[in-house]
């Protein structure tokens, strides 16, 4: 058996359970919340085993003593596949009152259902991602978004992970089993992870046909354009070169089966207060939950990868705003884009509750650090700090090997020293 690595959204579910009397922990199948989970649990349910299914639907009508019994709190692995369940534990929690009596993990959002209670004030709900660079103890963690966020005037830092490594972790992903194997090996559980993706969990989600070889084109256009602002109907156009029946409606259902999925996880927008009437772009910015399902899609290699650097670059700069999301999600934060009319970008946004923020340009390799620099200070200048705060750290994400700060204030970070 693999040795257990912790995860950062450990601390977010130990609060959450002294907080609600539900905690519900969502995200993309194998990202480990299960293992997870089960480490918080003394009962466990595993509803992906059919005989245990079964059984907990006849509770549901005739023995309902039976569904909610065990010592607390209790684990319903997979929930959605037995969405009934959901108000009986609204029901229990405010009749028996009592925080963290049970915790459901999905690897699918559940059908809607216009009926069912929202569970505010009963249950709170987590997002789990794969596993970052420090989680998978491939980044050193000598510099900290935390430390970032408090003023640190300097930084220093040394990353182990080379140029071709790096080729590797975008290909392989966070996913756990996969991490620690050797190098082949890892690659095919990713790409396991893919087949099984576009075979059979494209129709698992929501009980509707869909063509395994139409959801590989989807997502293959998709990869084709992460990183980017690209529409709908662009991604339409891509797909029906080799498909011309692919209409908006049936896009639509495939993207949105993916998101159910916790698959596609598009960058929302930041909307600062700008000193001048510059227009904010609004448009999501496409992007997967992992790399590895881009380069899956893409048929790329480590070796493709080394060989095509523009396909790299935006796969890389994935790879980034995965583990951005899961460090900013660990210190109460969450990651955008900006993007504006005067065609001024900055790739990521870590934007903290209580109105800090911090700017991030991504580059995979060191010959843009003063053209990314250059761009995180225009940012700044658009700004109205009489109106908000300004930014708390600018930062160039690369992936090159030695943290500093340049005499311009901007930090340059490797990917490998990042932590939260």
């Amino acid at each position: 058996m693999k040795e257990y690595l912790p995860r950062l959204i450990e601390d977010k579910i130990e609060k959450q359970l002294k907080a609600a009397g539900c905690v519900v922990i969502e995200g993309p199948k194998w990202c480990g919340k299960s293992t997870t989970a089960k480490r918080f649990s003394k009962t466990v349910v595993e509803f992906q085993r059919t005989k245990v299914l079964e059984l907990y639907r006849t509770y549901l009508t005739t023995e309902e003593e039976n569904l909610l019994k065990g010592e607390r709190p209790i684990l319903f692995d997979e929930w959605q596949k037995l969405p009934e369940l959901w108000d009986q534990l609204r029901w229990d929690i405010d009749t028996n009152g009592g925080r963290g009596r049970y915790i459901l993990t999905g690897s699918a959002k559940p059908k809607d259902d216009v009926k069912r209670h929202s569970g505010t004030g009963r249950m709170a709900k987590i997002t789990m991602r794969p596993m970052s660079l420090f989680e998978s103890r491939e980044s050193t963690g000598e510099v900290s978004l935390i430390d970032l966020f408090s003023g640190i005037p300097s930084i220093s830092g040394n990353s182990v992970v080379t140029f071709n490594r790096i080729a590797h972790l975008v290909c392989r992903g966070g996913w756990p089993e996969a991490v620690g194997d050797d190098d082949e090996t890892a690659l095919l559980i990713a790409e396991n992870y893919y087949g099984s993706l576009t075979d059979m969990d494209i129709t698992d989600v929501d009980g509707i046909r869909r063509n395994p070889d139409r959801a590989r084109k989807i997502l293959h256009s998709y990869a084709r354009q992460i990183s980017s602002f690209a529409s709908n109907r662009t991604i339409q156009n891509d797909v029906s070169a080799t498909d011309s029946t692919l209409d908006d409606k049936t896009l639509t259902s495939y993207s949105n089966a993916f998101r159910k999925l916790f698959v596609i996880e598009d960058m929302p927008a930041w909307s600062p207060k700008l000193r001048s009437k510059t227009v904010i772009r609004t448009t999501d910015k496409r992007q997967f939950v992992d790399p590895s399902i881009a380069a899956a899609a893409l048929g790329a290699s480590p070796a493709d990868l080394i060989g095509d650097l523009n396909t790299f670059g935006m796969l890389f700069e994935s790879l980034c705003v995965r583990d951005l999301r899961i460090y900013a999600d660990r210190i109460g934060g969450s990651v955008h884009q900006y993007r504006d009319s005067s065609g001024l970008e900055t790739d990521a946004i870590i934007h903290l509750k209580n109105g800090e923020w911090g700017a991030v340009e991504i580059k995979l390799g060191g010959n843009m650090i003063d053209e990314a620099a250059e761009t995180l200070l225009k940012l700044v200048q658009k700004v109205d700090t009489d109106c908000m705060k300004g930014p708390r750290f600018l930062m160039v994400l690369t992936g090159l090997n030695y943290a500093y700060r340049r005499p311009d204030g901007v930090y340059v970070v490797p990917i490998g020293c990042l932590r939260d």
